[in-house]
């Protein structure tokens, strides 16, 4: 598993913007910035869309406040899914990033077998990360919601 300090792995996420589908090579989307990262299991299910992706709409102005330069929720999931899920939580201000052949979050070490529910997913967790090196690392335990909340990432900021 990623650990903090480590720099991310090499990989493509996906987004489905107003313009058509966009890849992001990570080397490239984190070159220079400060960002939130968040990953969930999967999207429309209940804690993703009734907890974990609404705390980062809610809070999303004061993380720029305190110099992220952009919040992205990660799942293994198409981008046609997250572009739906982003729209169906008025998640206007984050990049809905699709991992959907779950490479990203295997380069991280943080995949899980859900088996019939959907295969291979993300573990719940978030992170900082700074000019592409992870500065915070939250993981959340298996069907826990506690350390992966925009409101812990805003207080560790």
């Amino acid at each position: 598993m990623i650990q903090q300090g480590q720099t991310l792995p090499a990989a493509t996420l996906s987004q489905l913007t107003k313009d058509g589908m966009v890849q992001h090579p990570t080397a490239e989307l984190f070159a220079g910035k400060k960002a939130v990262v968040f990953a969930v299991p999967g999207a429309f299910t209940p804690t993703c869309s009734e907890a974990h992706l609404p705390g980062y709409v809610v809070l999303a102005d004061q993380l720029k406040a305190k110099g992220v330069d952009f919040i992205a929720c990660v799942s293994v999931n198409d981008a046609f899914v997250m572009k739906a899920w982003g729209e169906a939580q008025n998640a206007s201000e984050l990049m809905m990033l699709a991992d959907g052949d779950g490479s990203f979050t295997k380069a991280l070490g943080l995949e899980m077998d859900t088996a019939g529910f959907g295969g291979v997913r993300s573990q719940r967790y978030a992170m900082v990360v700074d000019n592409g090196v992870v500065t915070t690392l939250n993981v959340e335990a298996p069907k826990s919601f506690e350390v992966s909340k925009a409101e812990v990432i805003l207080a560790a900021l």
